[in-house]
Formats: structure tokens, sequence, C-alpha cells
């Protein structure tokens, strides 16, 4: 996969800090980034012995600035033990009062006392129960388009894909619509870079989305194919994608409202490329402790495949070919299904009295009852 040139310095960053990290393999990641072995072996070899030099790129910090001193971070522990009923902001005072440079803000002190196991079992925020974070990188993947944003020559579509675990963004691409294709290639990359995630959620609008009997298009289908389970959120309630609504305002803040007009695509995706590394590499996140993105990611170890598997059921299932209309015969009846699995086979499994559960491979697409006198099939 070419790197563009623009980005060539983040890219090759981002291949080191992945390379460094335990028990990777250098010669799978090589190829991800479309790398040789011998290169990426040098620029491995390089970095190692200290030569940052060596690989003609701008030195960039292995660790935020903005992190708090371990001797400040003692100090609030400190603090805590001899006033343990005190939270975040009286203890920013007590640091200020027994003279510390630059105290860090109330909300870094309470996440270093939770960090240290410090705060009161009972102490939660009124919103922790609605919260949501898988318990591994690549178990879910969420997407979406922001708002297009005007330009000199054109328009951009934005679109995010942010792993739900680390939050680390995975692709951030200034688009010039909002077409399946454009969606497919995009991600085909990010596939290739990353590896596949288990599951993927996102909206219900196009091209991922469809109305009428079933949400999945033939854009979803294809992902199925691949072995990503495809969730879609409850229509009119944004929060389900939290995360990615909460990075495209900081998208908007930093990036896009920093000049009213951005030219093109192209100086609109080098504003991207830089933020995004250090959004992933450098920016300590609240939600993380203050660790950036990249500190609890990894990529995935599923690859890419070259070619689509073959769809196969097992014995237990009826298995029915799905007419162009989006229809299948199944007990001498007719029966609507999805467009999205024209010309593929579908699998039917018996789960009660007249009740089938349809799958497309993995993923199960629908629920048909033979007991109604009008057979209703559900999403």
């Amino acid at each position: 996969m070419p790197w563009r040139e623009s980005t060539c310095m983040s890219q090759r960053l981002e291949f080191l800090a992945f390379a460094n990290a335990p028990g990777t393999n250098v010669s799978e990641l090589c190829r991800r980034f479309g790398i040789s072995r011998k290169t990426g072996y040098k620029w491995l070899k390089r970095v190692r012995s200290g030569d940052q030099d060596a690989l003609d790129v701008t030195r960039r910090p292995h660790r935020s600035p903005r992190r708090t001193p371990p001797e400040t971070e003692a100090h609030i522990c400190s603090a805590r033990e001899r006033y343990p009923f005190y939270g975040g902001r009286k203890l920013r005072r007590v640091l200020m009062r027994e003279g510390v440079e630059r105290p860090p803000a109330a909300s870094t002190v309470t996440a270093i006392l939770q960090r240290n196991d410090l705060l009161s079992p009972d102490r939660r925020l009124k919103r922790d129960w609605q919260r949501f974070e898988e318990d591994a990188p690549n178990a879910l993947w969420q997407m979406d388009f922001k708002g297009h944003i005007p330009l000199r020559r054109g328009r951009c579509h934005p679109l995010t894909v942010l792993d739900d675990h680390s939050r680390f963004s995975i692709c951030l691409a200034a688009c010039a619509d909002e077409q399946a294709n454009t969606v497919r290639s995009q991600l085909t990359m990010a596939f290739q870079r990353y590896g596949l995630p288990e599951r993927m959620l996102m909206d219900n609008g196009s091209p991922w989305g469809a109305s009428g009997q079933s949400l999945h298009t033939r854009f979803t289908a294809w992902l199925i194919r691949l072995g990503v389970t495809v969730a879609h959120g409850r229509p009119h309630h944004p929060q389900t994608q939290g995360k990615e609504e909460r990075f495209h305002r900081t998208l908007k803040l930093e990036v896009i409202s920093q000049r009213p007009v951005w030219h093109d695509l192209t100086e609109m995706q080098r504003a991207f490329d830089d933020w995004r590394y250090e959004y992933n590499f450098e920016r300590p996140h609240e939600a993380l402790s203050f660790e950036s993105p990249a500190s609890r990611y990894a990529p995935s170890l599923r690859p890419l495949p070259t070619v689509l598997p073959p769809i196969e059921y097992d014995t237990e299932f009826e298995v029915r070919r799905v007419k162009e209309n989006g229809r299948i015969k199944f007990q001498g009846r007719e029966l609507p299904l999805s467009k999205a699995f024209s010309g593929d086979p579908v699998g039917l499994r018996q789960v009660g009295e007249g009740v089938w559960d349809v799958y497309y491979c993995h993923q199960r697409v629908a629920r048909i009852d033979l007991t109604q006198p009008a057979p209703s099939t559900e999403v």
C-alpha cells in the first residue's frame, strides 16, 4: 500500500511505535505498512540504538510534556493520605499552599487518585452507568461521517473510524463524497494496516444503513463476508456512538475551525494526518487516565483476506439463495429478506415452532415467523 508523500513522516513514526511493542510480528507489520522487511528492520535497529536522526524525520517526544511528573504524582498521593476526605479541588489547593510549581488541574488530581486506588469505592460519577467500553482493542470499531465541510474547491466529507477500547483513530479521511465505494476503499486500506475488528458500529444512514425490511446494504454485506459483525445504533440516538460524537467535536475545534475556509481535499487531508498522529500518540486522554490512545491499542491479528471467503453453513441450517428482488422461497412461500444479499445463500435455523432465524454467513440478519397468516420477517 503506497504512502502519501504528505504523511510519510507520521506513518513511519506510527510503524515504529507499533514495531517497538512487545510481541509484535515485525514482518507482518511491514507487510501491512507496505514496506520491505529489510527497511523495517533497518529503521527499528537505528531507533533502538538511539540514532533518531538516521530516520530523516522530525523528532517527536516519546511522552507528552503535559503528563504529570512522577514527583508531583507522589506529592498528590501523600496529600491524599494526610487529607483522606479531600477531593481534587481541595488537594490542588493544598499543593499550591505547599509550594508545588504549576500544580495540575483538579480533574487531573482526581484521575491520579483513581489510578492509584485512592478514591472511595462509592465515589462514582452519576453518568458512569451509561458508559460502555470494550475490554480489548479491535473488539469494536465505531464509524461515522462528520458533517460535510465547504472548501474553496468542492466539499470534504470526513470519514472517521475509532477503536472503542483505546479511542485510537483508525481512519480519518478527507473524502469527496459519502458513497459506498469511497468508504470501502478507505476501509480496505485500514484493514490492510490494522487488521479486521470483531464488530463495527454505525448509524442507520447511507451507505451502511437502509430503510424498509432490512438495515443491511451491499456494503454491510461485504463487511459480514469478511467476518466482521455489523451493528447499527438506535435511530435518533446519536449517544449510541458517543465516542465518535466526542471525537468529531474535538476534530472540529482543533482542526476544522482553525481556518475560515480550507482550500481543497489535499490540504484538508494533510491537516488531518498531522493531527491524527498527535491525537493517537501524544495527547493525554482523560478517559484513559491521561494516557494516549496508542498506549492501549495494538493492531488486530486477523488480516484482511486477499479474496472473500466462501459462504458455508453447517448441516443444521436450511440453505436458500436470495433472489434478485431480495426474497427467498421457503416451505412453499416467498418471503422478503433484503436485496443486500441478492444472489448469495442464506442459512435458516429453527428456533421455535414455525420460527426460524436467518443467517448471512456468521450473522443473524432476520427472524421469520411462519405461524402467522402472513408470515412476518423481523430484523
